[in-house]
């Protein structure tokens, strides 16, 4: 009989039972909404922090970096530099219509009609110009009829024994008449030139101004005219 082998019995194999996985508890459909929007919140916020970092950074970075690069400046001077005296130019402010009407005396009548020639005020002018206020009239009332050089140009008087509303009115009358007669181009001539006293005094003298001419210049006064203030309402 022949020896026949035996037959391998098929291996047995012991399966251990799978291990169970724990359950994950699913949320509520609106808590996942929220967790969705609160992640998006922090997203878009990381995103602006990062975005305006680099500018900031660049203007910080920036300005350190530009002090880096730009050393220091020294100056240095000599031990024998001479200093200089630097001579700046003065101003002055220039009186006009205003502040001779506020100021109100014989003077400053004298002085406006100077400005509004367009003649120097200068004191040879202003001299001449009160003199002949007093030759005109009294010097305590030097405004009487508002007419201090008896002017009858446009003061309804020929003779010179006309008024005027007011003292500006005056002297805009008195230049006017100074200028448009020809004799007393050599007036205007000299107060342009701010001639001296005795050159202007004798322009006046030929002129048809007053009919006696001073009588040549002998009743004319040269001590110095007193400053009377005018009446605020002669102005």
């Amino acid at each position: 009989m022949p020896f026949r082998r035996p037959e391998a019995s098929a291996p047995t194999t012991s399966r251990e039972p799978e291990a169970r996985r724990p359950r994950v508890p699913r949320l509520p459909r609106h808590a996942s909404a929220v967790l969705a929007i609160g992640s998006a919140a922090i997203a878009l916020s990381l995103v602006a922090l990062y975005a305006a970092t680099p500018s900031d950074n660049h203007a910080v970075y920036g300005a350190a970096t530009a002090e880096e690069l730009q050393p220091p400046q020294t100056l240095t001077v000599p031990d024998d530099l001479v200093p200089v005296s630097v001579v700046r130019d003065g101003y002055s402010v220039t009186p006009g219509h205003a502040t001779y009407v506020a100021g109100g005396t014989n003077h400053d009548w004298a002085k406006l009609v100077l400005n509004i020639g367009g003649w120097p005020v200068t004191e040879n002018n202003v001299t001449v110009i009160t003199r002949w206020m007093r030759q005109e009239n009294y010097i305590d009332s030097w405004w009487n009829r508002n007419n201090p050089l008896n002017n009858g140009w446009g003061s309804g008087g020929g003779s010179g024994l006309g008024s005027y509303p007011n003292l500006q009115v005056t002297a805009e009358n008195a230049v006017e008449a100074l200028n448009s007669l020809p004799g007393y181009r050599p007036i205007v001539e000299a107060f342009a030139a701010s001639a001296p006293t005795d050159v202007t005094e004798r322009a006046i003298w030929a002129s048809p101004w007053a009919s006696g001419h001073y009588n040549n210049g002998a009743h004319w006064h040269y001590t110095p005219v007193p400053v009377i203030k005018a009446p605020p309402g002669a102005w």
